[in-house]
């Protein structure tokens, strides 16, 4: 029997009403079901419908219309350049660290607490007086020779720059960054002023007059010079260029340190009959540590002068600098073995710092190739400075003189000799766009920048010796500057401090010479 065919059941259909297979993926959509819908409206409700949707558009229009803009371009570049001065001020305070490795492993072991207090709370004292007087003496408002405005920090309408800028800090009217920004940056830089004295007198000052004498170079003496340079002073006005601070900042430090090296006289046993007595330090490891952390806060310190995120002058900054300090690390280092006969490790350390200081000045203003020079002669001037100074009878445990002093005069000279000329690279222009910048001799430019240097370098080493040969004298017949030769033997993290750095573990005896007794050693500067 065949099977029946099937019958379709007859339903009567509504106007509205379709009936459709339910697996109809084209009846199931939402579109089908919304019109579907619509349909079963009065004609009324349809009608108004098209009228809804312009008013939903139009509110949804203003919505959007009232919504805040996002950021301009501008303040886009104010916050990348106020986070890349905020990083390039965190990397130069880590220097501190780096000075206080170096110059403990420079010093014998019972004198290490005593370098690391000294390198510690200086930078405590530096903030304290470089917000209360020094930085309106550097950068305040006044006349060609001192800032006479913005002490205790005033606010201003920072970051507007050029003639927008209203406020007490003009000298800094040309980075647009918060006024909180140029002071943090400006900060480290003093501190790191003060720190350079501390590595040339240790082993012999008093605790208490490193204390004041600091605040001192970093309320009174850093300032004053530095308002002539940074501070749109008579030196600037005249064309003398320091970038990042081979004049302002390490030249200064060392006058100073080399001023206190001399009042202070020489450690016990440096010099005996008319011999020059090695005092070894007591862990160089520590001062390599030291000596590599600075490495790394010097791509803060003369990047971040920049007071900018200009990525091709960042970088170029940062390469010169690398340069520099380590083609000054690799002529040290063979200077010092076919002078002194062995690669010493300490003239390895000063070496790279050397090059690192000399082209702190230049950095902005020189190609790669004259960073390479620059570096290289720094780090055979090092080596040779080093021994000078012991001939002339300077006691400097560390040769922070040879480092900062020396090769800070020579990284100023080197402004004036290598520079490529104003608008050389296309950071070297003003506000106006207009090109700036020191030529050097070597580049076409005569004597034109070399002369400004020679006298800024001769004005600011003059009035550094001034200063601080008065406060110097002055904590010498007041306080006295130099401890007793009692605690200069037993060391001074005992006599000054009342504590150890290494308490509990076997220390080598004293070497310098065979006397342990301090009336053997005769009279010293007090």
């Amino acid at each position: 029997m065949l099977k029946p065919k099937p019958t379709k059941k007859r339903t009567r259909r509504s106007r509205w009403h379709v009936t459709l297979p339910l697996n109809s993926s084209k009846y199931n959509s939402i579109a089908w079901r919304l019109l579907n819908t619509i349909k079963r409206l009065s004609p009324t409700w349809q009608a108004s419908i098209p009228l809804a949707a312009i008013i939903v558009l139009a509110s949804g229009y203003a919505a959007v219309a009232q919504t805040p803009a996002g950021p301009s371009t501008g303040d886009l570049k104010v916050a990348l350049d106020t986070l890349w001065v905020a990083i390039a001020a965190f990397l130069v305070f880590f220097m501190n660290a780096g000075f206080g490795m170096l110059e403990t492993g420079f010093c014998r072991h019972k004198n290490a607490v005593n370098v690391l207090a000294k390198n510690l709370i200086v930078f405590a004292l530096a903030t304290i007086a470089f917000w209360s007087i020094g930085f309106g003496l550097m950068f305040g408002n006044g006349n060609d020779f001192i800032g006479l405005s913005g002490f205790f920090l005033p606010a201003d309408n920072s970051p507007a720059v050029g003639n927008a800028y209203k406020g007490a800090f003009e000298a800094l009217n040309w980075t647009g960054v918060p006024l909180e920004a140029k002071f943090l940056f400006q900060l480290v830089f003093a501190g790191t002023a003060a720190t350079i004295v501390s590595g040339a007198v240790a082993e012999r000052i008093k605790f208490v007059d490193f204390l004041i004498f600091s605040l001192l170079l970093v309320g009174i003496a850093y300032p004053i010079t530095g308002h002539w340079i940074w501070g749109a002073g008579w030196l600037a006005d005249m064309g003398f260029f320091d970038f990042a601070g081979s004049t302002v900042v390490h030249s200064v430090g060392g006058w100073a340190a080399l001023m206190g090296a001399a009042f202070l006289g020489p450690r016990i046993g440096k010099y005996q009959e008319k011999q020059v007595i090695a005092i070894p330090g007591h862990n160089m490891s520590i001062a390599t540590l030291g000596c590599l952390i600075l490495w790394l806060g010097w791509f803060g310190f003369n990047p971040g002068s920049l007071m900018a995120a200009d990525p091709q002058a960042l970088t170029h900054i940062a390469l010169t600098t690398n340069m520099a300090g380590a083609v000054g690390g690799i002529a040290a280092t063979v200077t010092a073995w076919l002078y002194l006969g062995k690669p010493d490790l300490s003239m390895i350390i000063n070496g790279i710092l050397a090059g690192l200081v000399g082209i702190t000045a230049a950095c902005a203003y020189v190609s790669i190739p004259s960073s390479v020079v620059i570096g290289l002669i720094a780090g055979i001037i090092v080596v040779f400075s080093v021994t000078f100074f012991d001939r002339l009878g300077i006691d400097d445990p560390v040769g922070a003189t040879s480092v900062h002093l020396v090769c800070g005069i020579w990284g100023t000279l080197a402004v004036g000799l290598f520079s490529v000329g104003p608008g050389g690279y296309p950071w070297l222009v003003d506000l106006d766009n207009k090109p700036v910048g020191p030529h050097g001799l070597f580049f076409g430019g005569g004597l034109s920048s070399l002369i400004p240097q020679i006298i800024g370098i001769l004005a600011v080493g003059g009035m550094t010796v001034l200063l601080s040969t008065i406060f110097w004298l002055a904590l010498k017949y007041t306080l006295g500057i130099r401890v007793t030769p009692a605690e200069e033997i037993e060391g001074l993290d005992i006599g000054e401090h009342g504590m150890e750095a290494y308490h509990g573990f076997l220390k080598e005896a004293d070497t310098t010479s065979g006397f342990t007794d301090a009336s053997h050693y005769g009279k010293h500067p007090m």
